[in-house]
């Protein structure tokens, strides 16, 4: 590797594969009733991590309020999307 190259932390490598790839996930409430409270959303953001690290993913930000809560996460290439799946 030549000196002056300087790794960016956000920017992943693999053998074959140079990935930063990133999912902004929202999960709304039915009827967006407000049921969330500060415990709870303390207690859903340690079983988010919990999962995210199941799936190698790393959990970038958490953040919730009483109808929803926000994540922002940054995952492999081997991971499935959704979408891409077929059943």
């Amino acid at each position: 590797m030549s000196p002056r190259w300087n790794p960016n932390p956000d920017v992943r490598t693999g053998r074959h594969v140079v990935y930063n790839l990133h999912a902004h996930l929202v999960f709304v409430t039915k009827y967006r009733r407000g049921v969330f409270t500060d415990p709870m959303l303390v207690r859903c953001e340690e079983l988010m991590r919990e999962v995210c690290a199941d799936f190698e993913v790393e959990l970038r930000e958490f953040n919730g309020e009483h109808d929803h809560v926000h994540l922002l996460v940054h995952y492999p290439p081997k991971v499935a999307c959704p979408s891409s799946s077929t059943h």
